[in-house]
C-alpha cells in the first residue's frame, strides 16, 4: 500500500527518475515487506519520495512522508556532529584520552583510548554485544529488563569489564558502545543530559523539527512503532509483533532517535552548509579518517574500497568519495543514510518491520549510480 507519494521539480531525465526509484520501493513494498519512508533529494528538489505500509498495524494508520521513525545507528551521525562541537569550542580534544575525561578505573578501557579511535570504531573497546561475530542485540534483554537501560551510565556493565578486541589504533572494528562513551564524556563536559543537547545543539539549529528521543513508554504523535517477525519452526514468517522488548526503550548515544526522510536530508544539508561546524569541522565530517579499508563489490557498481570515517562510512571509487553513509538496524527497524557529494544527493530510507532494507537501499543505490555517474541516457535510466 503507497500512503504518500509525491515528486517535486526534478533534474534531467524528469519522470524517468521518479519511476525508477518508485518501482523499487512498491516492489519492496508489495512482495519483500517494506514498510516505511524513502526519499531522494538534490538540493531542495525532491527527486523522489514515497510511504508504504502502516504505521500502527492494529488501526492501519498508514505511514505518512513525515511519520518519525527509530533510525537505529544512524544516531551515531548526530553524535558525531555533537562532539565536533566540542571540539571547535576547545572543550574536547580529539587526540584527548577517554580516560582522562571519564572515571573508568577498574574497567577494561584502555588509557590509550582517544576520542578519535571512538569516532571512527578504531578504539578497540569490547562492545555489548558482538555483533559482527553473530550476537544478536536484542539477545542482552532476555534476562536483564530493557527498561534498565535508559542513561549513557546505565550501558557501562554491558561492556566496560570485557576484554579489549585489539589495541587502540591498531584496526578497525564496528562498535555500538564507543558511542555511548562518546556521550558520557558530552554529558561530564557540558552538565547537560546527552538528548537535551541533542535537541538545543543539533536538532533545533539543523530545522530538524521531526527529530526527537521518543520512548516506547511515551505519548508519541505521528511516529512509526516497530514491528518484527514470528516465525514457525520451519523458519516461516507467520504473524508479527512490536519489538518493545527489543532493545532499550529509548534512544541513547548509540542508537535510536526517532526521525523522518526529510530531517536527514535537513541534517546533512546543515552539516555541508557549515550551520552547525565550521568550514574545518564540517569538512571531518563529510570525509573519511581511518586508515584501514576493504575493497567491496556491489552489484551494478564499479569496483570500490570502504573507509571509516567519524560515524559515516565511505564508498571511495577512484581515489575520491563517491557515497557517504550510515546504515541502522534493530528489531523492527530499518534505516540507511546516504549522500553522494558529486551528485548532491541525499537517499534515506526508514522502516518499521523487519525487511530486506539493505537490498532495497542497494537497488536504489545502483539508480543513482546509473543516472548520475555512469552516463545513462535519458531513456535508459529505467528498465
Amino acid at each position: 500500500m503507497t500512503a504518500d507519494s509525491r515528486k517535486g521539480k526534478l533534474h534531467p531525465g524528469g519522470i524517468y527518475m521518479y519511476s525508477a526509484f518508485e518501482k523499487i520501493c512498491r516492489d519492496y513494498a508489495e512482495n519483500k515487506d517494506f514498510s516505511g519512508t524513502c526519499m531522494v533529494e538534490s538540493g531542495k528538489e525532491i527527486l523522489f519520495s514515497g510511504a508504504y505500509g502502516c504505521a500502527n498495524r492494529a488501526f492501519q494508520i498508514p505511514n505518512r512522508i513525515d511519520t518519525k521513525f527509530d533510525s537505529a545507528s544512524v544516531t551515531k551521525t548526530f553524535t558525531a556532529a555533537a562532539i565536533l562541537q566540542l571540539v571547535e569550542k576547545g572543550l574536547l580534544r580529539l587526540d584527548g584520552h577517554i580516560t582522562d575525561i571519564l572515571d573508568l578505573q577498574g574497567t577494561r578501557i584502555s588509557d590509550d583510548v582517544r576520542i578519535e579511535h571512538l569516532l571512527s570504531h578504531t578504539s578497540g573497546i569490547a562492545d555489548d554485544a558482538d555483533e559482527e561475530s553473530g550476537e544478536e542485540y536484542s539477545a542482552l534483554f532476555r534476562d536483564t529488563p530493557n527498561y534498565a537501560f535508559r542513561e549513557c551510565r546505565d550501558f557501562l556493565k554491558n561492556f566496560a569489564y570485557k576484554e579489549p578486541y585489539f589495541k587502540a589504533g591498531t584496526d578497525v572494528r564496528y562498535n555500538n558502545c564507543a558511542f555511548i562513551l562518546l556521550g558520557l564524556a558530552l554529558e561530564k563536559i557540558t552538565g547537560i543530559n546527552y538528548r537535551t543537547y541533542m535537541a538545543r545543539n543539533i536538532f533545533a539549529p539543523c530545522g530538524m523539527t521531526n527529530t526527537e528521543f521518543c520512548s516506547m513508554d511515551g505519548i508519541n504523535a505521528n511516529t512509526a512503532e516497530g514491528y518484527t517477525g514470528i516465525f514457525d519452526s520451519e523458519g516461516r514468517r507467520i504473524g508479527w509483533k512490536k519489538n518493545i522488548y527489543c532493545y532499550p526503550p529509548v534512544g541513547t548515544p548509540d542508537g535510536g532517535a526517532c526521525t523522518t526522510v526529510e530531517d536527514l536530508d535537513k541534517f546533512l544539508r546543515a552539516i555541508r552548509d557549515r550551520r552547525i561546524l565550521s568550514e574545518r569541522y564540517s569538512d571531518m565530517l563529510l570525509s573519511p579518517h581511518c586508515t584501514f579499508s576493504r575493497p567491496t563489490v556491489r552489484k551494478g557498481l564499479p569496483d570500490m574500497t570502504v573507509r571509516m570515517g567519524y560515524a559515516f562510512e565511505f564508498l571511495e571509487m577512484n581515489g575520491e568519495v563517491f557515497c557517504m553513509y550510515k546504515e541502522g538496524l534493530n528489531d523492527g527497524v530499518g534505516a540507511m543514510f546516504s549522500y553522494y557529494p558529486q551528485a548532491d544527493i541525499t537517499v534515506s530510507l526508514l522502516a518499521n518491520q523487519d525487511c530486506r532494507i539493505f537490498l532495497m537501499y542497494r537497488e536504489l543505490q545502483e539508480e543513482v549510480y546509473r543516472m548520475f555517474y555512469s552516463g545513462c541516457k535519458r531513456n535508459e535510466c529505467i528498465t
